[in-house]
């Protein structure tokens, strides 16, 4: 028998998961020593705290 997962996000991302829906989380990517957005692309310095063209941001 397999063991439950401990909290509710737990449960609600392995349902998820199951169900073939990604699950990871998205955060700034690298290119050229700057932040590039995930969603549009976007160069950005290494202070940005969200996307100044889609808006995108990693902390929501």
């Amino acid at each position: 028998m397999a063991s439950a997962p401990s909290s509710d996000d737990a449960l609600f991302d392995q349902f998820l998961d199951d169900r073939g829906h990604d699950i990871e989380t998205v955060d700034w990517e690298t290119s050229y020593n700057k932040k590039q957005c995930p969603e549009c692309g976007a160069l950005h310095d290494d202070t940005a705290t969200a996307c100044g063209v889609c808006g995108w941001d990693p902390r929501t």
